[in-house]
């Protein structure tokens, strides 16, 4: 481990003891057993997100079936275009009411 024997690990373990005292290091522990089991979550759910997306990427290479029911991508995207188009709207509409109430 980074090539510290006993010997080592022993004084910086006093070296710790001497600077945070007895009274805080199982708080400090405790934080840091925290922060290693958010870290070693927070890997794993990277690895769960890699592997969906290379699962997706594997899908997206197949070609679509074509479904008469199901409409295209286009036709999905159009809804939140206008609603995007009438919230900028929207918010230009504020934007000189701001101005003007300066």
């Amino acid at each position: 481990m980074f090539g510290l024997g006993l010997p080592e690990m022993i004084v910086i373990g006093i070296i710790i003891l001497l600077i945070f005292g007895a009274k805080r290091l199982p708080e400090i522990g405790k934080g840091l057993g925290k922060t290693a089991k958010e870290i070693k979550g927070i890997s794993r759910d990277m690895k769960e997100a890699e592997e969906k997306k290379q699962k997706q990427g594997d899908e997206a290479t197949q070609p679509p079936e074509k479904d008469e029911g199901k409409g295209t991508l286009l036709d999905d995207i159009e809804p939140v275009v206008k609603d995007i188009r009438e919230i900028k709207e929207k918010a230009d509409k504020l934007r000189k009411w701001g101005r003007l109430l300066r």
